[in-house]
């Protein structure tokens, strides 16, 4: 599939999130959402913190802290992660909803700004680990970037009522983005040379892509296969 440049849509994305937070209602800062146990305090609380650490590593060149246990495997590297998130929520818990929208306004457009000024061909910060690569091209490792803020907003969105986002070239961008794990995910799925599946979603932001057999691999595109042999 073709490089997919999220860029441009990261000011308006966090503009978005950002208007949001600021119209909630105390109670609609406690209300749960379906990322686990955190509330939409909690999802702006991580998304500042994510913020601050693509700001950090990547911009300032920091190097991160040293993992507290050896990362031998993906099991590991979540485990890392997730204490990551979790010590820094719970650090959060001592900020007001108004500090923490105007702490994510500010960092937000910094990593925004950051963002509009890598060139196309910059160096990944990380790989894509979900999409089975060790090296990733730095256009993708952005676009995860933008599609884990365009979750956590979306499921503060949720939580409060505030409906779909307005703009559905962001959820396409999430969806060309997401699609490069399928290759990794029918890894071990045998099947000969030429083997299509057709992928169809529906909507404003959906289209139409193609999950090939190529050779020893799977390999996904926007021109459909001359050929189908499922269709999702």
């Amino acid at each position: 599939m073709k490089m997919t440049d999220t860029r441009p849509l990261f000011r308006p994305l966090c503009a978005d999130i950002v208007s949001l937070f600021r119209s909630l209602s105390a109670d609609q800062w406690e209300r749960p959402t379906v990322a686990g146990r955190w509330r939409v305090r909690d999802l702006a609380a991580h998304m500042l913190d994510t913020a601050l650490r693509r700001l950090s590593y990547q911009r300032d060149q920091q190097r991160p802290a040293s993992p507290s246990r050896p990362i031998g495997s993906d099991r590991d590297l979540v485990a890392w992660v997730n204490e990551l998130n979790r010590t820094w929520v719970a650090a959060a818990e001592r900020l007001s909803p108004r500090v923490l929208t105007d702490l994510y306004a500010n960092i937000s457009a910094q990593l925004c700004a950051f963002v509009e000024g890598l060139p196309d061909d910059a160096p990944a910060l990380f790989p894509v680990s979900w999409a089975g690569e060790e090296d990733s091209a730095g256009w993708f490792d952005i676009g995860r970037e933008f599609t884990e803020i365009w979750h956590h907003g979306a499921q503060a969105r949720e939580a409060v009522g505030a409906g779909l986002y307005p703009e559905p070239a962001w959820l396409r961008a999430v969806i060309e983005i997401s699609l490069h794990a399928l290759p990794h995910a029918y890894r071990d799925v045998a099947a000969q040379n030429g083997t299509s599946v057709l992928i169809e979603i529906a909507g404003p932001a959906g289209g139409t892509w193609t999950l090939r057999r190529v050779g020893a691999r799977w390999a996904v595109g926007e021109a459909p296969a001359s050929r189908v042999d499922a269709t999702v």
